[in-house]
């Protein structure tokens, strides 16, 4: 069935879900989305290549509170992906472009207040990452540079919220890869030539920002955007800050986890913030390159919807959930044949590098933690089942993730080396918690998927 609703005398015509539909969306995602954490993997190798592990560490803590900041704003290019994917479906792709219109003056205030959030916040959060006043400063001066780019990512995400609803998926690949490949020469040339250690890898970051936002509003100008915008549409803007909400309060509960994770890290040592680090950037990766089916699933679950095509929908959320599962364990098998040379690829340093041959089994059972969490996410933003999004986040952070991690005393208690015991426990709570994610929205997608078969 590949015709659709419709609208005011119009037929909207959408495409079949099958493989060859779920790959044409996912595939220009998957290979544009590993650029993102690769970025962090080349950071990481970068400076974890230097004799001081302090600027690594530095990156760490700045990049965990820059994306508090501003991926509790995610909601912006997820919310324009529900809503764009919606209206493609409902009316065709000719009518999206208000939805690109109005996400931009909602990014307007939103950067606003993030740059004065910034400043305040700033200063209260270091603290939390240990008391080493050389690795606040660093940090410090790595955010102030960082800080710069906050419109720039802001709008980036309206943008690229708008093309996965429209399906042009291959217009955030080339956004990202180029991005990723500037920031990968510029934070080289910055902190092996220039010397600005922690400085440079944010002032690269900037910069590539700066260019992918370029890429992705010449394509918009090229689909009719101009940048004399219109006057705010109260209805749009309406509908699109009731989805927003709830994805906000979600993306803000799964930041202060983050957050949380990297402080209980510092707070046993350097060294283990570090290792931890590095595995972050690994989860970043994966998490990355599974998104590409998530992100096809809120595309053509949203399209199938707006179009009133319940069984192609159906359709879409099973194939987009298998590739889910397949991909995942190509992932595992991948982290399972590199061994220890993925990690010394990204570090030399003989401090960190028997913590992390210890973390192995973390790293091999992270695409299997998370996957169904990934590709769920997809389906509820296509769904607009934003609500059931922000009560799973929650509740898999309040009934889980805490409980356990705010443990390690007791568990280093019982044994000889308690600080690796502790780091144990963090890993512990947050493959539960990513495993819990998943397990509180089973009862959303079976409402989903009863309610399109009445």
């Amino acid at each position: 069935m590949t015709s659709g609703a419709s609208v005011a005398g119009q037929t909207t015509s959408l495409p079949a879900a099958n493989q060859r539909t779920v790959w044409a969306l996912a595939w220009p995602i998957i290979l544009s989305n590993i650029t993102v954490p690769m970025l962090g993997l080349v950071d990481t190798a970068i400076l974890g290549h230097l004799d001081d592990v302090q600027p690594l560490a530095a990156v760490a803590i700045g990049a965990q509170i820059f994306t508090l900041l501003l991926w509790s704003f995610g909601f912006l290019r997820m919310g324009t992906t529900s809503v764009t994917a919606h209206a493609v479906g409902q009316k065709g792709i000719d009518n999206s472009l208000p939805l690109l219109q109005q996400a931009i003056w909602l990014a307007i205030p939103v950067s606003i207040f993030c740059i004065i959030a910034a400043q305040i916040l700033t200063p209260l959060l270091l603290p939390l990452f240990g008391d080493d006043p050389t690795l606040h400063a660093l940090t410090a001066d790595y955010l102030t540079t960082r800080f710069w780019g906050i419109p720039v990512t802001l709008l980036q995400y309206c943008l690229i919220g708008w093309f996965i609803g429209r399906g042009e998926t291959r217009i955030p690949m080339l956004m990202l890869i180029t991005a990723n490949l500037l920031n990968a020469g510029l934070d080289y040339y910055f902190v092996w030539h220039l010397h600005m250690g922690a400085t440079g890898v944010a002032l690269g970051t900037v910069l590539a920002d700066v260019g992918a936002l370029t890429i992705a509003l010449i394509a918009a100008l090229q689909r009719d955007l101009t940048l004399r915008l219109p006057l705010p549409d109260r209805a749009i803007l309406k509908r699109m800050i009731v989805i927003n909400r709830d994805l906000f309060i979600r993306t803000l509960t799964l930041l202060i986890v983050f957050a949380s994770f990297a402080a209980l890290g510092a707070a046993q040592s350097t060294e283990v913030l570090a290792a931890n680090a590095v595995l972050i950037s690994l989860l970043l990766l994966i998490s990355n390159a599974l998104d590409g089916f998530a992100h096809a699933a809120e595309s053509l679950v949203g399209r199938f919807l707006g179009a009133a095509q319940p069984q192609q929908m159906r359709r879409a959320i099973q194939l987009t959930g298998i590739n889910s599962l397949i991909a995942a364990f190509i992932l595992v098998g991948l982290f399972v044949l590199a061994g220890d040379h993925l990690f010394r690829l990204l570090t030399d340093n003989e401090d960190m590098l028997p913590r992390l041959q210890e973390m192995h089994l973390w790293l091999w059972l992270l695409p299997l933690s998370g996957v169904a969490s990934y590709w769920l996410d997809g389906v509820m933003v296509g769904a607009q089942a934003t609500a059931s999004m922000r009560n799973s986040m929650l509740a898999a952070a309040a009934l889980v993730f805490f409980p356990i991690a705010l443990l390690p005393g007791q568990l280093a208690a019982w044994s000889a080396n308690g600080e690796v015991s502790a780091n144990t426990l963090l890993w512990l709570a947050f493959h539960l918690f990513l495993l819990a994610r998943a397990a509180f929205l089973i009862p959303a997608i079976r409402r989903i998927v009863q309610t399109t078969q009445k």
